[in-house]
């Protein structure tokens, strides 16, 4: 059962009126000298009442395009907010991001220890302490991540979209691709999904980087999401084409070798088209990774030396008939747009070759 909500006004004796912005600082933890560790928060009140909406980066320490979205929308302020409240937490995991690491000093992982626990390990409290100070003011959540160490992502919702309101807020988010999931056990985006704050993650780029195109991604989706919620004022801008799938799989390398890629994020698969060519370092071709069914390159390793079983392509399978209405929008899409601009970032971080 849902707990009742706290007033997103009110923070430990400061008060914050509607219509105001003020950045705070929220006590999550104590150093080894028993110093006090406090997150920096952003919170941004519009005039009218209205829903909660937090905004999370760097829930693992080293994924800070989420980072830079909110730095970007807290200094730039490219929407006005009419409308309900912003809570803005440029960095959950401040002990990893410090360390430009992933986890914590622990070696846990933040996104598997929520909702917390006030008496667990050092992941357990922080989470419990973010959870009852951030999750405990919204009704809904938005929670920015990259790929891993050495992967990258196309853009990339995912969310219950069995559940119709965060599924209506998936999909105003405006990602081409929407995977459909509950999360993994300890995610922020489960644990908060539970106790009634529905949260969606949005998944783009790489890590220890701020990628302009996915800061400009992102701040266009969560526009949109406030669009949809009648906090600021317009209406959500429409993907190029949406898919929506609860069907994904890596593609893992059969040998060791040197990878050539045949494909980057974002890219349209038919069933048998080459995803790369696995060769030795003297030249010798062992194998050609092919696609075993339909889909759209998810994301996919950014390092070309693999040993066999190691991941190389995250594809998002698409349902039958439906890659050809997705290949005939993008082919209709301009240079200029950001969906082929996103492409062509994220093209650079691997070398890729046509294959023939």
């Amino acid at each position: 059962m849902a707990s009742p909500k706290r007033s997103p006004g009110e923070w430990e004796g400061i008060r914050i009126k509607r219509g105001e912005q003020r950045e705070i600082r929220v006590m999550v933890s104590e150093s080894y000298t028993g110093a006090d560790i406090s997150i920096p928060v952003f919170v941004w009140r519009g005039l009218n009442p209205g829903p909660t909406v937090f905004l999370t980066g760097a829930v693992h320490g080293d994924e800070i395009n989420g980072t830079g979205i909110l730095r970007t929308l807290i200094v730039d302020q490219p929407f006005k907010v009419d409308a309900g409240t912003l809570i803005m937490v440029p960095v959950v995991n401040l002990l990893g991001f410090e360390r430009h690491e992933r986890y914590l000093p622990d070696r846990r992982d933040l996104n598997r220890s929520f909702p917390g626990s006030r008496r667990g390990s050092l992941a357990s409290r922080l989470a419990r302490m973010f959870f009852d100070q951030i999750v405990s003011r919204s009704d809904f959540g938005i929670d920015l991540h990259t790929a891993a160490l050495r992967r990258t992502n196309f853009p990339n919702v995912r969310a219950d979209m069995k559940l119709p309101g965060l599924a209506d807020l998936a999909r105003a988010f405006g990602t081409e691709l929407i995977v459909s999931s509950v999360g993994p056990a300890g995610s922020l985006r489960r644990a908060a999904t539970n106790a009634g704050c529905p949260t969606l993650i949005l998944e783009a780029g790489e890590v220890w980087k701020v990628e302009p195109t996915i800061v400009e991604y992102g701040i266009q989706g969560i526009r949109n999401c406030l669009c949809h919620l009648k906090m600021v004022a317009g209406d959500p801008s429409i993907p190029p084409y949406r898919v929506e799938t609860d069907a994904t799989r890596w593609i893992r390398a059969q040998f060791g070798g040197f990878l050539r890629f045949h494909v980057t994020p974002g890219d349209q698969v038919k069933k048998g088209d080459p995803l790369a060519t696995n060769i030795s370092l003297v030249g010798q071709r062992l194998n050609v990774v092919r696609a075993p069914r339909a889909g759209i390159v998810l994301g996919m390793t950014t390092l070309p030396s693999v040993a066999p079983g190691d991941p190389i392509c995250h594809l998002a399978y698409t349902k039958e008939g439906e890659l050809s209405k997705v290949v005939r929008a993008v082919d209709r899409l301009d240079e200029d747009t950001l969906h082929e601009r996103v492409r062509e970032d994220l093209s650079r971080n691997v070398f890729m070759k046509r294959y023939s």
